[in-house]
């Protein structure tokens, strides 16, 4: 059974954006990941290790379409290039994919997701896509959240947990970290 991991820049608020901003951030303080804070090389080592544990990659159709627009030619995502790819969306056409960013399968539903993860392989790595990221935690299909989370509160934005009254899911700390720039770092396993 293959592990899916939820990777994100969160507020501690719980509101999840792209680093710099960008569109579907619908609120006023959008890019606020690289604004108002002090750089700390050390903070961002999370995502350095995620490269080691990552096998593929997994996005949500509005994620799919902005990071396919940088990813590819980026040298700081070069290890990402040739990774299988997987897009959940019920919309994306397959002529909407990009050529040479490693193989891209669409996914059309959770199920399509939950029988992906019942297959061989390693880690999937899931980047930004909160609208995804509430659908597959509410399926149940999230095994790992790494998150760094931001000393700021926005008050808006795409949360990356949903509402609804549901089981609880009950968390372990594998691994925290906190940095002199007030960003910290969790590592959360499901557990089942």
């Amino acid at each position: 059974m293959r592990n899916l991991v939820y990777t994100g820049f969160m507020s501690l608020d719980g509101v999840v954006d792209s680093p710099g901003g960008g569109p579907g951030e619908d609120h006023r303080s959008g890019g606020w990941v690289f604004k108002d804070l002090e750089f700390v090389p050390e903070a961002w080592t999370l995502k350095a290790e995620e490269l080691a544990d990552t096998t593929a990659l997994m996005f949500g159709r509005r994620s799919y379409e902005a990071f396919a627009t940088t990813w590819p030619d980026s040298a700081d995502h070069a290890d990402y290039k040739e990774l299988p790819k997987y897009v959940v969306s019920s919309t994306l056409s397959e002529d909407a994919l990009v050529d040479g960013w490693g193989p891209t399968t669409i996914l059309r539903s959770t199920e399509d997701v939950a029988a992906l993860k019942e297959g061989e392989g390693g880690a999937i790595f899931v980047h930004g896509s909160a609208d995804l990221a509430r659908r597959l935690s509410d399926a149940g299909l999230i095994d790992q959240y790494n998150l760094l989370v931001f000393p700021v509160l926005l008050g808006a934005g795409k949360s990356l947990f949903g509402r609804a009254d549901r089981d609880k899911y009950m968390l372990k700390l594998r691994e925290t970290d906190s940095y002199p720039n007030g960003i910290l770092k969790l590592v959360y396993d499901v557990e089942r």
